[in-house]
């Protein structure tokens, strides 16, 4: 067994636990040797500190691999090879069965830490269906504070840390709160260490806490009346279409397609016949009443879709088509809409159904301010972490807001009363 860390100092909170397991009967009957760094066993068997030496580390066949503080386990440090490195000495442990397990403090995203790694790795396979975890061999567990808690209200702080700490009652609530109160840490800094909660960095557009508070627990119905976003790729982008309800800005992915991890990824390519299949079936099953398509590698569908349903729809998406919206133009345009639609989020005035796959791309969006205001972006241009859920999103309230704003909603056009409601 292993106890794996950066630095040995983050291996000797946990080492110094293990003399205190061992019963004296424990110890005489497997000849156990409570060591400060390694314990040993009468028949070979050990108990070691690992730090971030991945080469020296490869080919060690541990059966237990404890991963430890890995929110510190950045690139710069050795940590993600270090990690890869006992992966692949785990795969090759004798009789299979090999596990790990990581235990981490909330981690920082943006950091790329491989707690933020693991944590998005499994995000993708929840994604896919709850049982996917499971056949994958992964268990998750986070005990944190609800999206809720208000620091500067005691009562909800306190409320929090106590969801927090779990079953870890020794720790002190007072010394806590003063803590925060004291202002030794930023609020993102205190919500992380003390409520356990995933915050946003500096750069990021919205914090996990304000979006998590804008969750419901409601779905579309049929005969919604919504408006549409759609965000398309052809191979490494993802592919989004993101439906809104008019009467409450209720958020729900009609489909988000990306390329999986791994090798099945390879050569992937945006299944484009469901891709048209939803968009008809949404058409369908919905009062759809604006519909505002990026038009960048979806050209020929975008307006085959503005032929077909502009009698349908409300609003145009732009001068020259019903449907097609180029987000490469209309920088004031967008920049308005990403703060009107940030603003929405942190005032809790947007509603979504917690679906993970639209939760990540949303936490993924960075700030990008231009001359006209704060827009978005993804991290940078080869980033593999999507925007695109967020980019369709955009759109879809756009159009709703554009809708709003034309007074059209009440008017009748071809045979329909435009309104709120069912």
């Amino acid at each position: 067994m292993q106890i794996a860390a950066t630095s040995m100092d983050q291996t000797r909170n946990t080492m110094t636990v293990f003399p205190g397991l061992f019963s004296e009967e424990a110890k005489e009957k497997y000849g156990i040797d409570v060591g400060k760094e390694i314990i040993y066993s009468a028949v070979g068997n050990r108990i070691e500190a690992v730090t971030s030496s991945a080469s020296a580390l490869e080919g060690g066949r541990a059966t237990f691999n404890l991963l430890n503080e890995t929110q510190h386990w950045l690139e710069a440090g050795g940590g993600h090879r270090m990690a890869m490195t006992i992966a692949g000495n785990l795969a090759k442990s004798r009789g299979g069965g090999a596990r790990s397990m990581e235990i981490t403090n909330a981690p920082l995203p943006g950091e790329d830490s491989v707690a933020e790694r693991t944590y998005h790795a499994w995000s993708k396979l929840r994604d896919k269906g709850s049982d996917t975890p499971r056949r994958a061999g992964v268990y998750y567990d986070s005990v944190e504070a609800p999206a809720s808690v208000v620091l500067a209200d005691r009562d909800s702080l306190e409320a929090g840390i106590k969801a927090a700490r779990g079953d870890a009652t020794w720790l002190d609530l007072d010394w806590i709160i003063s803590t925060i109160y004291a202002g030794t840490y930023p609020a993102y800094q205190s919500r992380r260490m003390f409520l356990n909660q995933l915050v946003t960095d500096e750069d990021s557009l919205i914090s996990p806490v304000a979006w998590d508070a804008c969750a419901a627990d409601e779905m579309l119905r049929k005969g919604d009346r919504i408006t549409l976003g759609f965000d398309g790729g052809s191979t490494d982008d993802a592919t989004a279409l993101v439906a809104m309800r008019m009467s409450d800005r209720l958020v729900q992915p009609i489909g988000i397609w990306e390329a999986p991890d791994g090798p099945s990824g390879e050569g992937w390519e945006v299944p484009r016949d469901q891709v048209i299949d939803a968009v008809h079936n949404t058409f369908a099953t919905y009062d759809v009443v604006g519909f505002f398509a990026d038009v960048a590698l979806w050209e020929s569908e975008v307006e085959s879709w503005s032929e077909e349903y502009r009698t349908r729809l409300a609003v145009k998406a732009s001068g020259r088509s019903t449907v097609g919206r180029d987000m490469r133009g209309g920088l004031p345009e967008i920049t308005q809409a990403n703060e009107r639609l940030v603003a929405a989020i942190e005032s809790g005035r947007i509603r979504h159904i917690g679906h993970h796959t639209l939760r990540r791309h949303v936490m993924n969006a960075k700030r990008k301010i231009n001359r006209f205001g704060v827009s978005f972006t993804k991290e940078h241009r080869e980033s593999k972490r999507k925007v695109d859920g967020y980019a369709a999103m955009l759109l879809a309230d756009l159009a709703r807001h554009n809708l709003v704003e034309s007074g059209k909603l009440k008017r009748p056009r071809s045979g329909r009363v435009w309104g709120f409601g069912g």
